[in-house]
């Protein structure tokens, strides 16, 4: 379900496999109680999470003190986090910003609205990986409930493999939900974190066309990304 890729006294970082529910379901652990149990970490926090379908990088603090700075990073927009995911539809535009606000929909789904009261705040770029395939670079500004699976449906390219926001029998065919957490920056006190790591999982995204493609994404953070002002409002959940 998941691999160790920082453990310190402040916080551990880990990769998340698709497929891993967070929070136990069903009398089953859920990925934060099993990293709790297996490392033997008695004090452990929840500072942000990710969709069930989802990979990649999550940071769980060790103490109530970083807890409180990461939360605090992550909610006033102070963490760098960005996105990799793959769609099989072209998207109506190739990037930009994508804004606006959530609401919910049919079957647990959110829809995106055109009113900007609280908006969810999504910039990307896409570029072809292989005839058929769209590979995005994402970075959210705001931490929504299934914000990239909305703002990527919005824009006509939902996620390859998203069964809630895609097409059915496509998903079907996909082995997996194309999103992944993709790199990760924060700060502590003095000390500056970035943790960056590929996905593992799915064929889409361990072929020759994603290796070409992702190569000048390697470094997502110096990509140009165009400056937002941000509305003063916290965010919500990661």
């Amino acid at each position: 379900m998941y691999s160790i890729i920082e453990n310190n006294s402040e916080f551990v970082v880990i990769y998340k496999k698709p497929g891993a529910s967070f929070h136990s379901e069903s009398g089953e652990a859920g990925l934060f109680e099993m990293v709790r149990q297996r490392e033997g970490i008695c004090g452990l926090f929840p500072v942000h999470r990710l969709d069930k379908v989802t990979s990649g990088l999550l940071v769980m603090a060790k103490t109530p003190e970083v807890n409180r700075q990461l939360t605090d990073a992550f909610s006033q927009r102070q963490v760098q986090k960005y996105y990799l995911a793959m769609s099989t539809k072209k998207p109506n535009k190739k990037q930009g910003l994508i804004k606006g606000d959530m609401a919910p929909a049919r079957r647990g789904a959110w829809k995106l609205l055109v009113t900007q009261e609280n908006p969810a705040i999504t910039q990307f770029f896409s570029k072809s990986s292989s005839a058929g395939r769209r590979l995005f670079i994402v970075k959210p500004h705001t931490g929504k409930t299934h914000q990239i699976r909305v703002a990527l449906k919005s824009i006509g390219a939902p996620i390859a493999g998203d069964s809630l926001y895609g097409d059915s029998l496509q998903s079907e065919i996909c082995d997996r939900c194309y999103l992944h957490a993709y790199s990760l920056a924060f700060s502590l006190g003095e000390k500056q974190y970035r943790f960056t790591e590929l996905p593992r999982e799915g064929d889409f995204f361990n072929d020759d066309f994603f290796a070409a493609a992702i190569q000048e994404w390697r470094e997502p953070w110096l990509l140009p990304w165009p400056q937002l002002t941000h509305h003063k409002q916290p965010a919500n959940k990661s």
